[in-house]
Parts: C-alpha cells; structure tokens; sequence
C-alpha cells in the first residue's frame, strides 16, 4: 500500500507516530544506502511517493524507474548520466540535477542526487502534504529536534557536503527508540547469545504494552512466532507471545498464534514444555478437539511420568483444560493410566490434586467408566493416603460426584468409608467427613422417603441433594516448591507394602473386610454388571497394570480399580455344596427310620447345637418355609425342631406333588465335612434313605 495511504490508516499519534516514523526511514535510509555505496547506483526518485508498506508494515523502496548506474570514475562520460531524469518532479530535483549540470554530478559522491530525495522524503513525511516547490523545504517546523541537524545536511546546496545516508544511520539519536531497538534486536535474535536473550525476552511483555498496537500485532509477532518455532527464542518468549496474541480476535489467533503454540508441544526443552503447561489456561479453549486428541495430548502427557515432579503437577492441572477435548478411547485408555499411577506418587501435592482431578473431569467420563473408577479411586486409595489433604479432597471428590451413585453404592461403599474419617487426626478431615455423611445421609433418606410413598422407579434412579458437578473443586495444593523450599511431608509406605497406608486407616480396611460389608459388595457388583457396556473399549486404562500397593498382584490383568472387591460372584464352600444338595432331594422314607439311622451313625462326641446357634450360623443360608399346605409325609412340625437334630434347621421343604421313584444312584455323595456344627452322615448304600 503506498506510504501516503497506510499513514491516513494507521492514524497515529505524539510518540508512537515518531518512533513507527523512525522504523521506516531507517528502512528506506538502508535501502538508500545499500543501492549508493555497495551497488553505486542512483535511484534517482527518492519521495514519499516512492515508498510503499507492507502487510508487516515494514517500508519498502519502489519506483526504480529512473535507477541509473553511477560512472563518476568514468572521465570520458559526456552524456546524461540518468536516461529517464524527465520523469523526476522539478520540485525534487538538486541544484545540479535541476540545471543538468552533469559534470558536476559525476564530481559528487555517489549519494548526493539521492540523499537529497530523502530530505524530500523526511518533509513530505512530517509536514503531511506533497513537496510542491524545492523553497518549501526550509520550512522546518514540523521536523523533530532530533532529526533537524541530519534534515539540513541532507538537503546542503554543496553535493559533496551532503551527508551519507550510512551515517544518518550511524549517529542520528533520532532513530535510537525502543521500537527500533526492539524490531532490530529480533532480527538478529540469532546473534545474541542466551543471557541477553533471557533478558530481552523478560521485558518483552511490558515493552510491547508501550509500543504502537499495530506495530506489534503485525510485525513483532510474526517475528516471535517464527523466533520460538525455530528454537531461537528462549522460553519466556511465550509469555510475550500469548499477551499479543490476547489482542487479537478469536480468528486471527488462532491463524496467527495457534499454528506455532501446537508445534511448540512437540519441543524437547523442558522450559519450553514448563512455560507451555503454566499458560495453558490463556489458550486451551482456543484449541479444537480434533488437534488436542491428535496432536497435543500424545506430547502432554510425556510429562506424567517425567522425573521433574514439578512438570508432572503442570501436566496434572493442564488436564483440567484438555481432558473436555479428549475422545473416550484416549481418556480411558491412556490418560485414566497415568492418573492411577499418579495417585500413588511420591509427592503428596500431586496425589492429592490427582483425586481433585478425578472429580472435576467426572462428567466427561462415560458411565461404564464412572463405575468402575470413581468409587475406587476415592475410597481406596484417596481415602487411606496418608496425607491430611489427599483424604480431605477425597472426600469433597466424593461429594463433588454424588450424583452419579446410586443407592445401593452409597449405603454399601461410600458411607463405611466416610465414616471411619470421622475420628480422623486431622480437624479439617473430620469436618469435611461430617458433612460428607450428612449429604450422603440426605440422598439415602430421600430414597427411603419416595420408597415408602410406592415410588418403585426411585430404586433406579440417582438422588443427589446438590447440582451435578455444581462447582469445580479447586486445586488444593500450589505449586511443589516454593523458593525451593520443599513441601513437608510425611513418609509415604512403600508400593509394594500389603500393610494399610496409616493406622487411621486401618480400620477402613476392617470395615471394608467384615463378612457383612463384603457380602453387600458383591450383591453390589452384580447389579453393576447389569449395567450397558461403556462406550469406550473397557478395561483399557491401566488401572491394572500398575503396584498400587493396595492388594494388587503383579501379573494380574484385573483393572486396577477393583483392588478391593472383585466383581464375581464367590464360590460356595464345599460344605455349602453339599448341604444345598441335600436340601433338593425328595424326601422317600419315613422320617423316624431316618432318624434312627443317622442317629445310630452319629459319633457319641457330638456337641449338642441350640436353635440359637443355628439361626446364627445358618439363617443366611435357610431354606425358605415350604408355600404349600400339603400336609408332609410323617415330618415334624417345623416347629417343632429335635435339638439332637442339627439339621432340622435346614431340612428340604415336602414336596408339593407325589413322591416319583427314587432312581438308583440318585443321592449318593460324598461325606460332608464337619462344618459350623453340622455332623457327618455316613452313608453305606442308597437304601439308606
């Protein structure tokens, strides 16, 4: 675009006009200098209308219409020295030039015809209007005082007193301000060794405030873009470059800005990486999806298992902004994996922002996942951690995420485990757990509540008594150090330790180990399997794969969440076996012949059991009360039960229909083993029965 127009464009003003002003003569005085002494050239038409502006704004020389080669060495030259001099206005024309005196311009140094057009330049530049007389030019009060000497040596009457546009260069304090100096130290970053580059780059950031907007927007951030997407700008270069990148609109950013911040994920320098994660927050939500799950993440995460624990906690927290942009296959399979090792990191700060994490990012995991993580990774192992915070933010993760537990889970898993921090060392661990059972407490009676006004979907449905993911936990834990003073922490058992992770904790384990307890788990993994399949590919996220040192062994392929209870289904006792077995046989002799038989089999050391112990230790395995009134062939009243009996307690329901023939064979079995008080029965032959 031409100068005269970009000018009008631009609409600059006081300072920022006289520094931009500076940036371009110093360009058009370089390419002034450059045609005169290195390629003794004559452009012959220097003015404002002879110069033209970038998109970078930068000041470019044109118009070579008139550029003729200077043969002042050559003394036989009679003739024109430039062919096309008509085209020159008379009102830039030297004395000399003017009177087609070419002798005594081949006399003159190279430079004379030009520097003169460049005086022209400056008044035109200052003045805002076209040069319309050569008289004009001694009018110089808009010409700044800093450049008002060089302006009147430039336009001498004397050519060979007129001064090199080199030297204009060289000694004008006019063109020494902090854009010049700026825009110059970027073009020959290269140059500088790593000190001044740490140095300039730290003042960047507050120098560019200073400086013209536009000039900054569009060529000093082009300039620092392609510094750090070489790898010649040091670091703190990307603290400049995001603050002029937030001037920009959403558009031209992400053309501008986005392009080398994705290439910069893939640098080796651990500063570059460090700056990237500590600004994340400036720039991730200008990120698409797409380039964050294919491009960005595979280079992230490099940072969960880096031996810097400070890039690891970086890494941690910028997940917060990208784990919304991650494919469920990427989350579950990969970054799920780093998290559960995460958990069980030496530095308590990251284990502990690791479960704050797992609470904010729970609502972009699918169902399947929820399942089979949250509860584990909170109750488990944020839970028993032996650092006051870490079980604080597992329980407000608890909290954060009640609403994606159903009932069963809270009564059965959650509260147990909340309730033992109760009696926590730790106030603020007791606090939080109060409120904890108080909140899970509320759902459980809302629950009982729709129940008894015969609400049979409620059994189905989640209650919470606080918004789905109201708030985001914040991160509880700043940074690891702090003026390198590490954080206090308290030792942390080993890995592979079987033992629980503090004495406080101990007793969750108990809790969690009671037959009761373990018995509701179990008939609460099997309604979870009943669930539909994830949809991302299940089992996949290496909670499994790791020593979590909970009770997890090596080699084992199980997902490393379910560390505490497996979801299967336990096998009944031999002796369990035999005892159903019996149950389900048909009853074909009389009851007194059974009787006598078993009692003339029975060892005389048989302890006499009561009904008080068999409802003990059998009532969880009763046989239900037959639903038929068909009266029993000679069997007792259930009522009345042979304390000599210990069998009676469980003895098969009478059939309800006629007895068939028994068939041969049928039960034959082998002797039971003496189990919580049930006898041995040995039998010789089928008959028997």
């Amino acid at each position: 675009m031409p100068l005269s127009e970009k000018i009008k464009e631009l609409g600059l003003e006081g300072t920022q006009r006289d520094e931009y002003y500076a940036w371009g003569l110093n360009q058009i005085a370089k390419a002034v200098s450059f045609l005169n002494n290195d390629c003794k050239l004559v452009h012959g038409n220097v003015c404002l209308a002879s110069v033209v502006v970038t998109p970078t704004l930068d000041w470019k020389l044109h118009a070579f219409d008139v550029l003729s080669e200077f043969d002042g060495s050559n003394g036989n030259a009679t003739g024109p020295m430039l062919q096309y001099e008509w085209l020159i206005g008379s009102q830039y024309k030297p004395i000399e030039l003017a009177k087609s005196d070419w002798v005594a311009i081949r006399k003159s140094p190279p430079w004379a015809i030009d520097s003169w057009g460049l005086g022209c330049l400056i008044y035109e530049l200052f003045t805002g209007m076209k040069l319309g007389k050569t008289e004009e030019l001694r009018n110089t009060a808009s010409i700044p005082k800093s450049l008002l000497q060089d302006y009147q040596r430039l336009l001498s009457s004397m050519p060979s007193r007129r001064m090199n546009t080199a030297k204009l260069l060289e000694n004008s304090e006019y063109f020494q301000n902090k854009l010049v100096d700026t825009i110059h130290f970027m073009e020959i970053l290269t140059l500088k060794d790593s000190v001044e580059k740490d140095t300039f780059f730290r003042k960047l950031p507050n120098l560019a405030e200073q400086l013209p907007r536009q000039i900054v927007l569009k060529k000093l951030l082009p300039l620092l873009a392609s510094a750090l997407e070489f790898g010649s700008a040091a670091a703190p270069a990307l603290t400049a470059l995001l603050k002029m990148g937030s001037w920009l609109s959403a558009e031209e950013f992400s053309v501008k800005v986005l392009p080398t911040i994705v290439k910069l994920f893939s640098s080796n320098d651990r500063a570059i990486r460090v700056s990237l994660l500590q600004h994340i927050d400036q720039f991730g939500d200008s990120l698409s999806a797409q380039v964050v799950d294919e491009q960005v993440y595979s280079h992230v995460a490099t940072g969960f298992s880096d031996t810097s624990a400070l890039l690891r906690e970086l890494t941690l927290k910028s997940m917060l902004v990208l784990a919304p942009k991650l494919s469920q296959r990427t989350i579950s399979g990969s970054l799920l994996k780093y998290l559960s090792k995460l958990q069980v990191d030496e530095e308590h700060a990251i284990r502990t922002n690791t479960t704050i994490l797992l609470g904010n990012i729970a609502i972009y995991l699918n169902e399947g996942t929820r399942k089979r993580v949250l509860i584990n990774a909170f109750t488990v192992r944020a839970l028993r951690d032996t650092f006051p915070p870490a079980r604080g933010a597992g329980v407000m993760a608890l909290c954060a995420t009640s609403s994606y537990y159903d009932v069963t889970e809270i009564a059965t898993r959650i509260l147990p485990n909340v309730v033992v921090l109760t009696i926590d060392p730790d106030s603020d661990v007791r606090s939080k757990s109060f409120q904890a059972v108080e909140q899970f407490m509320q759902i459980v009676k809302q629950y009982h509540e729709k129940t008894n006004v015969g609400d049979t979907t409620a059994a189905s449905t989640r209650i919470s008594s606080i918004p789905e993911n109201a708030s985001l936990l914040g991160w509880a834990m700043s940074s690891l150090t702090i003026k390198g003073k590490p954080l206090e922490q308290a030792p942390l058992a080993p890995a592979n330790s079987g033992s629980p992770l503090s004495s406080t904790t101990s007793n969750a384990n108990s809790v969690m180990d009671s037959p009761s307890i373990a018995a509701v788990q179990i008939n609460s993994s099997t309604d979870l399997a009943d669930q539909p399949v994830p949809d991302s590919p299940p089992s996949t996220d290496g909670w499994g794969e790791i020593e979590n040192g909970i009770h997890e062994e090596q080699g084992s392929d199980k997902d490393g969440w379910d560390d505490i209870e497996p979801f299967e289904e336990p096998k009944p006792s031999p002796a369990l076996v035999n005892i159903q077995a019996a149950q389900k046989r048909p009853v074909s002799q009389p009851v007194s012949q059974h009787k006598a038989q078993a009692t003339s089999l029975r060892p005389k050391s048989t302890v006499k059991v009561t009904n008080d112990e068999d409802d003990d230790l059998w009532g969880s395995i009763a046989a239900p009360a037959p639903k038929t009134t068909t009266r029993p062939l000679n069997v007792k009243s259930a009522t009345a039960l042979d304390d000599d009996d210990p069998w009676a307690a469980i003895a098969a329901p009478p059939p309800t229909t006629r007895a068939k023939p028994l068939v041969a064979g049928r039960g034959r079995g082998k002797p039971a083993a003496s189990k919580l008080g049930a006898q041995r029965i040995n039998r010789t032959s089928s008959s028997g029965m």
